[in-house]
């Protein structure tokens, strides 16, 4: 039975490049691609971070009663919704997965695939360092949308409490402060998992 790793932190933790990184290293991990209403940022590619869509095309998957959990965040620009759709990408019988979610939708997708088959892998930076990443690329946008750069970092501290994460059962934690042993770890943890050992 294969597993979905789950891959989560707060905002400009480094889970892109991470998730890149690691699926160089174990390329047989399938990827689990989210949804989203928000614009596409420059340099994404559409079905690759997320399939970018509009509240029309969400609505009817939740008609067909495809959606298995959504969150919406008021922003500096509007609404912004994100979410997991079962659309025929999992096949638990015969592939594990790598996906970045959030803790909220972490707990979701527990619920429907079953917490026997969910893998966190719950990444932390230290504040400083994350807000001058998230600046960094921030500025490298054609047009910077600062304040919801801010709003995003205000609200995980909310999100990844500590009692949000007790709750969630995170015990497990990885720091990226140095990237490539960061890297390892990951890769390492994921190995011990899927063969079965704790």
């Amino acid at each position: 039975m294969g597993k979905i790793f789950y891959l989560m932190g707060k905002s400009s933790s480094g889970k892109d490049s991470l998730f890149k990184k690691i699926k160089e290293r174990i390329p047989e991990l399938k990827n689990i691609i989210l949804y989203t209403t928000r614009p596409i940022r420059e340099g994404e590619q559409d079905g690759v971070e997320y399939h970018f869509v509009d509240e029309n095309k969400l609505q009817e998957l939740e008609k067909r009663g495809c959606v298995i959990e959504q969150r919406a965040y008021q922003t500096k620009h509007g609404i912004w919704k994100y979410f997991t759709a079962d659309d025929g990408q999992v096949d638990l019988s015969q592939y594990s997965y790598l996906v970045i979610g959030t803790l909220v939708s972490y707990k979701e997708m527990c619920k429907y695939f079953g917490k026997e088959n969910m893998i966190p892998l719950y990444v932390e930076v230290e504040d400083g360092l994350r807000l001058s990443r998230a600046l960094e690329r921030e500025r490298q946008q054609a047009a910077p949308k600062y304040a919801e750069m801010c709003r995003r970092f205000l609200a995980d501290s909310e999100d990844f409490s500590e009692k949000n994460l007790q709750d969630a059962g995170i015990t497990k934690r990885f720091q990226n402060f140095d990237f490539q042993k960061c890297v390892s770890e990951i890769c390492n943890y994921i190995g011990i998992q899927e063969n079965g050992f704790t």
